[in-house]
């Protein structure tokens, strides 16, 4: 049987996703919604409104869509998942309930504590609770100090003050700025000291497969410093990430959440992203996230050779088990070219240059537009130049020499990614 699919979303991720599901010889046709000009060429842009569940209901009645797809997690967080598998129509991608594991802080902090997944000691505190946060916070005096804004964020719904006049700056923006909506409930956590990465499972409710792990860098400047962004850069394989220390996050944290979720009847299906850090002690989840991460996807995604839309299905129809995962032994690294001024205030419509010198590596679009035959940016996030190689090294040096011939005005992008890797494998 071949398939019509559609994917939902419109940036970097969305983009690799539909370059991995173009490949398969399972694939009729692919709607990307709304996708970006990046995406054109795999299969057909459309536009619905993915937060109109009836919207999207009536596109794949009229179109005959076998599958749908969901990339970022809003819609999952707000229902999207049950909506449509009440209609008996299939999806990849958690239901409300499990993919709560993203959507509230709380809520993953009180499952892992459930289910003895370690974590950073933490409290929650209510919209109505600052003055007991910031009491909390002075008394405790211990910093740094990491406070989340409970729901989605952005990737940007976590401040780690140094000081206590920046943890009550921190709390004065969660409450009163353009976080407050996602801060409704606050969680304070230890800080926790190690190197952060991430392991990647593709699920079908009752079984998983690993299907990569990767480092993010979060942090605007070089050296994992200045404002948080929604990730300007990763590499993948992490060499942190020992087949020993993928053993032991597999035994005593994805398996554990797999479990939990159908012991607590909220089966879990679809890509769970776990945020860890790599401390003293071993592993600790930082975050959980309900789908690919971006701009990880961007360097997982082109590393398997098996067909990305046959393990999909296999998933929505619960025989993962069946299913056999191939991935080659390279490294990959994506810079993620950002609009100056980001993540704070940028400007848009700025043109891009350069795209058609490209001769290698693969470029995933994130915030672009087509406007008069010209490509313009459209987003904070711009542009994933993703680079491969037979050593990390040489993925690094490929990515950036691709980079190097793209510009637009005030175009910025960290010169180090991928550093943290090289220093262990020297």
């Amino acid at each position: 049987m071949k398939y019509n699919v559609l994917l939902l979303g419109s940036g970097g991720r969305e983009h690799a996703l539909a370059w991995g599901i173009s490949k398969s010889s399972k694939l009729e046709q692919l709607f990307i919604s709304p996708g970006n000009p990046g995406t054109e060429s795999l299969g057909k842009n459309v536009v619905i409104d993915i937060t109109d569940f009836e919207a999207v209901w009536d596109f794949i009645q009229r179109n005959d869509i076998h599958l749908t797809v969901v990339g970022p997690e809003q819609p999952l967080v707000e229902g999207l998942a049950d909506f449509l598998e009440d209609k008996f129509h299939a999806v990849f991608g958690p239901k409300k309930q499990a993919a709560m594991l993203e959507g509230s802080k709380e809520f993953a902090k009180d499952f892992m504590k459930r289910h003895q997944i370690p974590t950073a000691a933490y409290e929650v505190f209510g919209d109505d609770e600052f003055d007991k946060a910031t009491e909390f916070i002075i008394e405790k005096g211990k910093y740094p100090v990491v406070l989340k804004a409970d729901g989605l964020a952005g990737g940007k719904g976590v401040l780690i003050p140094e000081t206590e006049v920046e943890a009550l700056k921190a709390l004065q923006e969660l409450q009163e700025g353009s976080l407050s909506g996602a801060a409704s409930r606050l969680v304070i956590e230890e800080f926790m000291v190690g190197e952060e990465a991430s392991v990647f499972a593709i699920c079908d409710g009752e079984n998983y497969k690993v299907i990569g792990n990767a480092q993010d860098h979060k942090r605007i400047n070089e050296g994992d410093t200045g404002l948080n962004t929604g990730g300007m850069g990763a590499y993948s394989p992490a060499p942190i990430v020992t087949k020993e220390l993928l053993a032991k996050v597999e035994s005593e944290i994805i398996k554990p959440t797999i479990s939990g979720m159908k012991e607590e009847g909220y089966p879990y299906q679809g890509i769970l992203y776990v945020g860890l850090m790599m401390t003293e002690t071993g592993p600790k989840v930082v975050e959980y996230n309900c789908r690919f991460g971006d701009p990880e996807c961007q360097v997982i995604v082109p590393a398997m050779k098996s067909d990305l839309l046959d393990l999909i299905i296999s998933c929505t129809e619960g025989r993962l088990e069946d299913i056999d995962i191939e991935l080659d032994d390279k490294y990959r690294c994506t810079v993620v070219m950002v609009s100056g001024g980001y993540p704070k205030s940028y400007e848009k419509g700025k043109e891009i240059y350069g795209l058609e010198s490209v001769d290698d590596g693969i470029v995933f679009h994130a915030g672009t537009k087509l406007y008069n035959e010209k490509l313009l940016t459209n987003g904070g996030r711009v542009l994933n130049i993703v680079g491969e190689g037979k050593s990390l090294q040489e993925a690094i040096d490929n990515s950036y020499t691709q980079v190097n011939k793209i510009s637009f005005e005030k175009a910025f992008y960290r010169k180090d990614i991928g550093a943290k890797g090289l220093k262990r494998l020297v």
